[in-house]
């Protein structure tokens, strides 16, 4: 990432679709050549991996920290394959246009999943197949026998699993497996499916000159494959239920702070392993992706700790992590560390010192930067140095105009305009702060493709906090025209970052 180069967050469940939800198929192809087209070096995405609808559909919510989601795989590309026919995806479903509706999709996904592996088992060579989950086995195995007892036990958190189960007793698991064979063996064909869709498509980017930027939280949520295989890494009591869990401290957003609930790790434990299970997690991101957005990245400097069963997170602690040891092993394993540091909000000295150590990017956010009159405000673009990433907004931030119309006071607004020199009207408000970003020093710009559409708060994708409705937008193929390819292309030239 060491070159001045742009480009355009969206995650692939938001590309335009006729099957209701973004996939993997010819839109997103269609995306890579509009990257292409307009000279963007990157493509941001969101956590690639499955969704819980329990979690709202969220990217970051979990059952696996390897594993992709299903819901990505395209029907257009399993009826080329040879995996369903046009009789297979008709009819289809009334989706809505510009929203996920993830029930209908879900329920209508299942049923080609199912058609899919029928005619797959039917085929002589599957050999392509039986190397994939060969490659794989370390977390493919666990992750479809999971799967399988999630739907058994009806959704039920595996802590409340019968003992025999629940501590993975090898003669139970023998049993399970055999009992549960057919669907089990469904779930891997869909992570082989998956695994052949996207490499592809990553590929295709990477021939045009685009990288790719992937997002890994640095939580795993209780309920997932990853804490019921690997328990010891985490603080658990001896039923194997959360001891202390994660959040943020209170602060001047929040008198109580943030309770998020996820497990936390013993990183004494981690450490013992020589971080295995962390550089294991590392390749398989990389290896989907070229870089990684490292959420929350100040937990993996020192975390805020909060025992199991408080309401709040104010009765939480402070605890350090190895950090310089931690990233040190991933440089042994990795020549050269491909992350960016998530370190919005208030991230202290220690955390400052580890990135500059390590020379790994963090983040400044235009939207943030006029909240108060300060000249030297860390996110207004005179004050950044080269070794960062701007972005407009994020997913968890309203678009430009949404901002600009929903939530932005008189006295902000004066800021903005004092600013850049002049009054812009609302409908040129997102161009102008793209090109306050692209004219920057900083070496990498990300623009939410919202922003570059100049949509309002219709389009933004979460609002932290709420529960239902988030992850939902979705592109319309006619959003991206022809005039809006040309001028996000010279703006982008203007500024040396084609």
């Amino acid at each position: 990432m060491k070159r001045r180069g742009s480009g355009l967050l969206l995650h692939i469940t938001s590309l335009p679709s006729d099957y209701g939800v973004g996939d993997m198929g010819p839109s997103a192809y269609r995306f890579a050549d509009f990257l292409h087209k307009t000279k963007q070096g990157f493509w941001q995405i969101l956590p690639l991996n499955p969704i819980d609808p329990a979690y709202g559909n969220s990217p970051y919510h979990s059952t696996s920290a390897f594993a992709g989601s299903s819901l990505l795989i395209s029907p257009e590309l399993m009826v080329r394959d040879g995996f369903l026919t046009q009789r297979d995806v008709k009819p289809i479903p009334d989706f809505p246009r510009g929203r996920v509706d993830y029930e209908t999709v879900i329920a209508y996904k299942e049923k080609l999943f199912y058609s899919a592996y029928a005619r797959f088992k039917k085929a002589r060579d599957n050999c392509q197949y039986e190397r994939f989950c060969s490659e794989n086995s370390r977390w493919l195995d666990d992750f479809a026998l999971f799967m399988a007892l999630r739907e058994q036990f009806h959704g039920q958190v595996w802590g409340d699993w019968p003992p025999e189960i629940r501590d993975r007793q090898p003669k139970a698991l023998r049993s399970l497996r055999k009992e549960h064979g057919n669907r089990i063996e469904i779930l891997k064909f869909l992570q082989y499916i998956f695994s052949q869709q996207w490499f592809s498509l990553k590929r295709y980017c990477n021939q045009k000159g685009i990288q790719v930027i992937g997002d890994l939280p640095i939580y795993v949520d209780y309920n997932s494959v990853d804490l019921w295989t690997h328990p010891e890494i985490f603080k658990l009591d001896n039923k194997k239920k959360p001891s202390a869990v994660a959040g943020v401290p209170p602060d001047y957003f929040s008198k109580t702070g943030q309770l998020w609930g996820n497990p936390v790790y013993r990183w004494d434990a981690l450490k013992d392993t020589g971080y295995s299970w962390w550089i294991e997690r590392m390749e398989r991101t990389l290896t989907l992706t070229d870089l990684v957005r490292i959420d929350h990245f100040r937990g993996l400097v020192a975390y805020w700790e909060v025992p199991a069963g408080k309401k709040t997170a104010i009765s939480g602690r402070w605890v350090r992590v190895p950090a310089e040891d931690f990233l040190n092993t991933l440089l042994e394993r990795f020549s050269y560390l491909q992350i960016i540091a998530e370190d919005l909000g208030m991230i202290t000295a220690d955390v400052k010192e580890v990135m500059h150590r390590f020379q790994l990017p963090g983040m400044k956010v235009l939207l943030f930067a006029f909240g108060r009159d300060h000249p030297m405000h860390p996110y207004l673009p005179h004050t950044y140095g080269k070794d960062c990433v701007v972005y407009t907004g994020t997913h968890d931030n309203n678009t430009i105009r949404g901002w600009f119309e929903r939530e932005a006071t008189d006295k902000v607004k004066k800021r903005l305009f004092r600013y850049l020199g002049r009054e812009v009207p609302v409908e040129e408000l997102h161009w102008e702060l793209i090109k306050v970003a692209m004219m920057s020093v900083a070496d990498l710009v990300v623009i939410p493709v919202q922003d570059v559409v100049g949509l309002g708060e219709e389009a933004r994708m979460n609002l932290p906090g709420k529960g239902e409705g988030n992850w939902r937008w979705q592109l319309l193929a006619e959003q991206l025209t022809a005039s809006l390819a040309r001028r996000l292309k010279e703006m982008t030239k203007v500024y040396g970052r084609a």
